[in-house]
């Protein structure tokens, strides 16, 4: 139990602010390890922008809410997946050959693809989180965080990792992992989904699939595999795909 705690501790600090007991570090071994607990990280990430959304909602416009629990979310994992997707753009935008989409992926500097990229990106997820009915907004948070990571992660499993260079920081947290991490992933990333007492809301599980084959496909092509920048990058498009078909599922079916 201590081990697995350590474990989880170990997934929170490398992809959050959040502050953590100090007898916690960047163990590449338990970072390997962390992989199951990530869509728990994701319902505390989607957590904090709800409590966030909910709370400002008392005082200010469903605008300013929303906007201020996208902040909170990004502020609590210090933009990671969004600097992820970003490089991703610049480096499948900007490169022709493995080397060079890798060595623009590395570049700390943004670039013209990945600014209109995360633009957009974050633009469309706020037009569709207004579109959504306002009380289901906490729990599309929640949901769309913990399911985008648990997608992010069948990527990690099921494409190899390609940088060769041993001083990367996400290369333990993105090599391949065992099939019941996958599972215990699968376990919190689904379990929001509950709460929305509709089954209809299974079906946003098949488009964010459906992007994680798009982009896996590119990468497969273009790298060889994936990258931490690609599992950001997956996991930024499934949740916003998982808005977008939710908005769908309420016109339609529910």
């Amino acid at each position: 139990m201590k081990k697995e705690i350590h474990i989880f501790f170990t997934a929170l600090l490398f992809f959050t602010r959040i502050p953590c007991p100090k007898w916690v570090n960047h163990d590449p071994e338990y970072l390997r390890l962390s992989s199951k607990y990530f869509s728990l990280v994701g319902i505390i990430v989607g957590g904090i922008g709800a409590i966030v959304y909910y709370g400002t909602s008392f005082l200010f416009s469903t605008e300013i809410s929303l906007l201020l629990s996208m902040f909170a979310t990004i502020y609590a994992t210090g933009a990671f997946h969004e600097d992820g997707f970003a490089d991703v753009c610049d480096g499948f935008g900007g490169g022709w050959s493995k080397e060079k989409i890798l060595l623009i992926m590395k570049d700390s500097r943004l670039g013209t693809y990945g600014t209109i990229g995360i633009l957009l990106l974050l633009a469309i997820k706020f037009a569709a989180l207004r579109q959504t009915e306002l009380y289901y907004i906490p729990l599309l948070l929640i949901a769309g965080h913990s399911l985008s990571r648990f997608i992010a992660t069948t990527l990690i499993y099921t494409h190899p990792y390609v940088r060769d260079t041993e001083d990367s920081k996400a290369k333990p947290a993105a090599k391949s992992i065992r099939f019941s991490s996958v599972c215990i992933s699968a376990i919190f990333g689904i379990a929001p989904l509950l709460l929305f007492k509709n089954p209809w809301v299974f079906l946003t599980l098949i488009p964010m699939y459906i992007s994680k084959m798009f982009l896996a496909h590119k990468f497969k092509k273009w790298i060889g595999g994936q990258t931490g920048d690609c599992a950001g990058a997956v996991q930024q498009l499934s949740e916003v795909v998982f808005y977008l078909t939710s908005i769908a599922l309420w016109k339609y079916i529910w």
